[in-house]
């Protein structure tokens, strides 16, 4: 639904979805407009694959203040092998320019975290975060939040499962189009020592400027361990 000159306008499915949502299930989790009429928004659908449902991600554009059709995220089909896959968070940096990022499950049954990209109106194909497997060695990855401050520079972040099974934060950012090598949020491994840490909201005000934040946990003696929260910037990128 759109929102114009203050007045909310009426619902509608969005264009294209009843095609692809064969299993009846489907959401939008996240949106963004970059102004006025053009936005971008994503979330998951049950389609058909044989005789099987698979959970599968969309994304879906607006463009002058018009919805375009629902597409499956473009190469998440062969990623997605283990059949459940989402588009969690979609930010447009200007019209027609927007970085989204999700999870899927790979043919080993290990949930990753991916990325796409769309330019001039177009999404690309859709990645695994670049880094993310070398991290995510217990085999569950998941993209929290995305945000662009301008086309092509965006920032975003989640959690992983590290080697000892701990779930550590992570953060990437996208520098004029190429996203970057994830990286464990800088000094959050210090402050997880009861290891169960998470990246949950980015905001990129302008390119590689960007502020974050997350929790962890923290051991208090014997079994015990409590909760926080982080913060975290980057400038300039």
């Amino acid at each position: 639904m759109n929102q114009v000159k203050g007045t909310w306008r009426k619902a509608a499915e969005v264009p294209g979805l009843a095609a692809l949502n064969q299993g009846g299930g489907a959401a939008i989790f996240s949106a963004s407009c970059a102004k006025a009429g053009d936005c971008g928004a994503g979330g998951v659908y049950l389609g058909r694959i044989g005789k099987f449902f698979h959970v599968q991600a969309f994304v879906v554009s607006e463009t002058h203040g018009r919805w375009g059709r629902a597409e499956e995220v473009p190469g998440t089909a062969a990623l997605n092998k283990g059949g459940d896959a989402q588009t969690s968070s979609v930010s447009c940096g200007s019209a027609g320019n927007c970085g989204a990022g999700g999870s899927y499950l790979d043919t080993a049954g290990h949930q990753q975290a991916f990325v796409v990209t769309e330019v001039k109106g177009a999404w690309g194909t859709a990645r695994e975060v670049p880094g993310s497997g070398a991290l995510n060695q217990g085999g569950f990855a998941d993209l929290l939040s995305v945000s662009c401050g301008s086309a092509g520079n965006c920032g975003t972040g989640g959690s992983y499962f590290d080697a000892s099974f701990n779930v550590q934060a992570f953060v990437v950012s996208q520098v004029n189009g190429t996203w970057q090598k994830a990286a464990e949020v800088p000094g959050s491994g210090a402050l997880n020592t009861a290891g169960f840490a998470q990246l949950s909201s980015v905001s990129c005000p302008s390119a590689g400027n960007c502020g974050a934040g997350g929790f962890y946990t923290y051991n208090v003696g014997g079994n015990a361990h409590h909760q926080s929260a982080f913060v975290v910037s980057e400038t300039k990128g």
